[in-house]
């Protein structure tokens, strides 16, 4: 499984001349964390009602923080705060789904905290945390459509996010039914969504998880229903650079610190049993499988 590959040694803060290296150094110098964030991706990344990022991801990375500012020995900063305030500041970033890799590849954000799958396509230039949710592609489709699998689509347009699985799956299964299923990427999970309520769309494609919360976030949920089988197995994780140990060997440990403290169920009842900013709620307990994971991690029973 991803998560025991991932798997790293203790760390070595250091390098031989005693100066740190890596994502850690790019932190200390800069004074800051780059968390890149999205929109469109309730419960996990998305944007409250002032604007703000916020979600079960954003949570996460805000942990990963703590754990980096505690390494450098710095106090943690929060976005927003007076400039004159040092330390390790969280910056949030935006990013979109087809732009988040070549993101954290470049620098441009040090962690990606959304709903990223870890396979293994991705670890070839990317790294990832443990995995903390487990999701899966299945369709959206309007209340009193016959759309209930993706058979059901030949011949008809389906919507999704472009820079994601969702789109390598979807357009994997297109030609399997006759007539093909049209296949209409949008830059974003909400401009699919858009396509789909304004009739552009006969359903729309992603991850059964994202699409409870695009109808929730969007007081939609009446009007529309997740359909199908699922297309796809997508194990979720925190993206951050590749051949850099000593700061994934510290998003291990922070992990495995929020799992021992209850902060990953915590964080989890927070955001997908309590009320969304919204006032919607998902009303979804944690299952067993990702009980365990987390268990794993070093959650007590």
């Amino acid at each position: 499984m991803l998560l025991a590959a991932l798997a790293v040694a203790g760390p070595a803060w250091a390098d031989e001349d005693g100066l740190l290296t890596g994502t850690l150094k790019t932190i200390r110098d800069r004074g800051a964390m780059l968390v890149g964030v999205r929109a469109d991706a309730a419960p996990f990344s998305f944007k409250n009602k002032g604007g703000q990022p916020v979600g079960y991801s954003v949570d996460l990375c805000h942990g990963i923080a703590e754990d980096v500012a505690a390494t450098l020995n710095r106090d943690l900063i929060e976005a927003g705060a007076p400039a004159w305030q040092t330390g390790v500041r969280i910056q949030y970033v935006p990013v979109t789904a087809d732009a988040r890799l070549p993101m954290v590849v470049s620098g441009a954000i040090d962690v990606e905290c959304s709903s990223t799958t870890a396979n293994a396509e991705r670890a070839k230039t990317v790294a990832f945390s443990p995995v903390f949710f487990l999701a899966g592609t299945k369709l959206l489709a309007p209340a009193g459509s016959p759309i209930a699998s993706y058979r059901a689509l030949a011949g008809k347009t389906v919507a999704v996010s472009a820079g994601t699985t969702n789109a390598v799956v979807m357009r994997k299964l297109a030609g399997s039914v006759t007539p093909p299923i049209q296949v209409t990427e949008f830059p974003s999970l909400d401009a699919a969504y858009d396509a789909l309520a304004g009739g552009r769309a006969d359903a729309l494609a992603s991850d059964d998880i994202l699409l409870i919360g695009e109808t929730a976030r969007h007081g939609a949920s009446t009007r529309f229903r997740v359909v199908g089988e699922y297309l796809s197995y997508e194990p979720y994780g925190i993206m951050i650079r590749k051949d850099d140990p000593d700061f994934s060997a510290l998003v291990q440990r922070s992990f495995a610190r929020m799992a021992g403290d209850g902060v990953l169920r915590a964080t989890y009842d927070r955001w997908f049993l309590d009320r969304l900013p919204n006032g919607e709620r998902l009303g979804l307990p944690m299952s067993a499988h990702l009980t365990e994971m987390y268990r794993g991690l070093g959650q007590p029973d």
